[in-house]
């Protein structure tokens, strides 16, 4: 097991549980106890975790509309809600298309959908870079490069693995895209789509100009939520794709304003 999906563990544990033992995770793990407190001293670094004799704690606290949650954080939280999302967008992709993929969990989870297929990807995410490119990928499906190119930006990185600024919004902007998919931080359902992060919602705004379409995937825990940073109105994306547990008024208002896809499974 990868060291990252060793520490993805740790954290759902954690997060699941509230607190997690050293003695604990290197019996589940089959690693020793220093790899495990290794680990936790990454985690912690990170603000996801907090040590405590004998194992760690989940870290206190929310993010507010100003603060982007690390990736790790984000990538256990509403695991399968973010691959039938991910499994229902995969069915707009073509062989042969330039798509390009935003940064955010679920369009990880896309991306892991893409191995092997013969489409060209543009991204400004590391992960995502990853998850395309690296044979030991953590549940990487599929050959370990896409059949065509795989471009990543270069660029300033943020808390959620995306890069932005200067670099990543020049590249963007000389490079044309069938279509584009991105996440967000919350969905306004007044307002549209925004992110906490100013430099990430101005480099999204990047992605959907360089796309002929743009779809949006959001779990339903997104509707309601505001960033402090608005990048596309509803007007400016082509569809919304999200799961089965978003509530029925905001599916209502939702699809009043946007075209919008229920993903099948996940939460009901």
């Amino acid at each position: 097991m990868l060291a990252a999906e060793r520490r993805r563990v740790i954290l759902e544990a954690a997060v699941a549980t509230g607190a997690v033992r050293v003695m604990d995770l290197a019996v589940e793990l089959g690693v020793s106890e220093m790899t495990i407190r290794r680990d936790l001293d990454r985690l912690e670094e990170a603000g996801e975790l907090t040590k405590v004799h004998g194992g760690a704690v989940r870290s206190g606290g929310s993010t507010g509309r100003g603060v982007e949650p690390r990736s790790a954080l984000k990538a256990v939280r509403d695991t399968a809600e973010k691959r039938a999302i991910a499994a229902a967008a995969v069915d707009l992709v073509g062989d042969g298309m330039t798509v390009a993929v935003g940064a955010g969990t679920t369009t990880v989870e896309l991306a892991r959908l893409l191995r092997g297929r013969a489409v060209s990807v543009v991204t400004n995410s590391i992960s995502i870079f990853h998850a395309l490119t690296d044979p030991d990928h953590d549940d990487a499906d599929g050959d370990p490069t896409v059949a065509a190119a795989v471009q990543l930006t270069g660029g300033q990185r943020t808390p959620s693995d995306a890069l932005v600024g200067p670099v990543a919004n020049a590249m963007l902007e000389r490079v044309r895209c069938d279509l584009a998919f991105l996440g967000c931080h919350g969905i306004d359902p007044v307002a549209g789509f925004t992110s906490p992060n100013i430099g990430e919602a101005e480099t999204n705004r990047r992605l959907i100009a360089s796309a002929r379409s743009t779809v949006l995937l959001a779990d339903h825990t997104k509707f309601g939520e505001i960033g402090a940073h608005l990048f596309a109105r509803f007007a400016d994306v082509d569809g919304l794709i999200m799961d089965s547990g978003t509530p029925r008024a905001a599916r209502e208002g939702l699809a009043a304003v946007i075209p919008l896809t229920l993903a099948p499974g996940g939460a009901a």
